[in-house]
């Protein structure tokens, strides 16, 4: 059997930090208040230099030189992504162009919000398993910064930038385990970013991403342990033995929700969203290179991933590294 193994992570975050006490300079807001409710206290802000798709770049080299690959050995390439440099051509393709492959392999963007890079991951996982790919570089990445309403306390205080990369490559032995990805496009109201420039008329004054805060937390804690349960619970069978949960970082309480759905103690659950905040698709990637770089993910151990976003959509997978 062909499994599709993680063979190196990468990640590109900007330099310029905006700290909760910025914000208390802006909104009326403070930093006790944003800890309290998010665990979030800092978070990348990119320039008028970076993009979606540098950031994306950059932090696909990073994932290369881990792997010990030229960007020349990949044949296929899938961007998550949900602040695109323009709507076409896609991210993924710009991101072929800087890394310098003249190959005529295939790039494209997949959309699903905060849930962007499971639904990214799955798809890669499936075009190896098929015997459709061998090395596929896999990148999440956003400019959140630019979606938001910054007099809007709600969601300017959440939100930031910055970019994960994963190469996945074929393999005889276990990799990527299972997957689970869904979709609910009733709920889509609950948390959106309207393109204001090909809306109907009424409509073209929206322009900022809009969510409805605690709707959203609880559908996410609620299709969250949904997928705990299908990944990890066998028919017949003792559940799975987790070692690592590495979840999707929009909120400290939401991650504390999963982690005892799992029975881990928060020291088995990486957490960068103190201080990277939301990055949306690129969080789940940026959280997983930290894990690795850092030496607590270890090959050999099972690592968890989960997401949820906007659509409303979610997904995780089930990983032996």
């Amino acid at each position: 059997m062909t499994y599709a193994r993680i063979t190196g992570t990468g990640s590109y975050l900007p330099k310029h930090i905006m700290t909760n006490h910025d914000w208390e300079k802006l909104v009326d807001t403070s930093h006790d208040w944003i800890v309290e409710r998010t665990g979030i206290e800092q978070r990348h802000i990119a320039d008028d230099t970076e993009t979606s798709s540098m950031m994306g770049t950059e932090a696909a080299k990073k994932a290369l030189e881990a792997a010990n690959l030229s960007a020349q050995d990949l044949d296929l390439i899938i961007c998550a992504t949900c602040t695109p440099d323009q709507w076409f051509p896609s991210a993924a393709v710009s991101i072929q162009k800087a890394l310098g492959i003249t190959a005529d392999i295939p790039a494209f963007d997949v959309g699903a919000a905060c849930a962007g890079f499971m639904f990214a991951l799955a798809t890669a996982n499936n075009f190896i398993r098929a015997g459709q790919a061998r090395r596929v570089l896999v990148v999440g990445t956003e400019m959140m910064s630019r979606t938001l309403d910054w007099t809007d306390r709600t969601t300017c205080v959440l939100f930031a930038d910055g970019a994960g990369a994963v190469i996945l490559e074929a393999s005889n032995e276990p990799g990527i385990l299972s997957t689970k990805l869904h979709a609910q496009g009733q709920y889509s109201d609950l948390l959106y970013y309207p393109n204001s420039q090909i809306a109907p008329e009424n409509k073209r004054e929206e322009k900022y991403l809009r969510m409805q805060g605690q709707e959203v937390f609880k559908l996410a804690v609620r299709g969250l342990s949904d997928i705990v349960e299908d990944l990890t619970v066998e028919p017949n069978g003792p559940p799975i033995k987790i070692d690592w949960l590495v979840p999707h970082q929009a909120n400290l309480r939401i991650i504390r929700a999963i982690a005892k759905k799992c029975g881990l103690p928060m020291a088995q659950v990486i957490v960068t969203v103190d201080k990277q905040g939301n990055t949306s698709s690129a969080s789940i990637p940026l959280a997983l290179d930290i894990g690795i770089r850092d030496g607590r993910i270890q090959p050999g151990q099972t690592v968890l991933l989960e997401g949820f976003g906007g659509g409303m959509a979610w997904g995780g997978a089930l990983i032996k590294m």
